[in-house]
């Protein structure tokens, strides 16, 4: 299992991430990061833990980042992660026994709690009210922030996924064309904590602009 975390300046994120994977009770074969061109200390503080493999992506944008990480992997069960995440101890052990009772899933998406925003790190409420419309329009829980999916399930979309930042949410845009190979199985219990630093300072871009990047590749991926 390989561990892909995308990073553009995350120093105040990434060694709490890191520590939190670090930590688990069954450890990932590789954690990657990938620097998408930060310009602070990022990089030195990921430098710090020997185990982790750094490689660069030029090209700026976080799906081109993710990509890359998919790419170099070479782990059988891909596991994406944003810098802020912070992981249940069971995390890695939770994905595998989920991906080894059943051949036939190619992702596992997992719910969000946020740790850093009043009261939202006591109830799941919220996550799921905010995937309500997605889950009801795509048929299944879209992979979001943190997920899991198989490397030769990628081998088969990679070429496909979109890359633009500002016309797609890149989690959605895979989750789109992942469902083509397989199953992708929601895991209600294994709990992810993300910070809701998107939601207190670009509140704007979060409830409205990624609605309506929804909708538009709704049509596109319908068409």
């Amino acid at each position: 299992m390989s561990v892909i975390i995308p990073v553009f300046n995350e120093e105040k994120y990434i060694k709490s991430c890191l520590d939190s994977l670090i930590s688990q009770e069954e450890k990932p074969d590789e954690i990657i990061v990938i620097d998408n061109n930060s310009t602070d200390r990022t990089i030195d503080i990921v430098k710090k833990y020997p185990q982790v493999k750094v490689i660069n992506e030029k090209k700026q944008g976080i799906a081109y980042a993710r990509n890359a990480g998919f790419n170099a992997a070479t782990g059988d069960i891909l596991v994406k992660c944003d810098a802020d995440s912070r992981f249940p101890i069971n995390f890695i052990k939770n994905i595998k026994k989920k991906f080894s009772d059943s051949n036939s899933i190619v992702g596992l998406s997992m719910p969000l709690l946020v740790y850093d925003l009043p009261g939202a790190s006591k109830s799941l409420f919220p996550f799921y009210l905010y995937v309500l419309i997605p889950r009801l329009i795509m048929g299944f829980y879209p992979l979001l922030t943190c997920y899991a999916i198989k490397k030769n399930a990628w081998e088969k979309i990679k070429k496909e996924v979109c890359l633009d930042d500002k016309k797609i949410h890149e989690d959605i845009d895979l989750s789109f064309h992942i469902k083509k190979v397989g199953k992708i199985l929601h895991d209600s219990k294994t709990i992810l904590m993300t910070s809701g630093r998107r939601i207190k300072y670009n509140p704007k871009s979060f409830f409205i602009e990624y609605t309506l990047i929804f909708f538009k590749m709704l049509k596109n991926h319908s068409s």
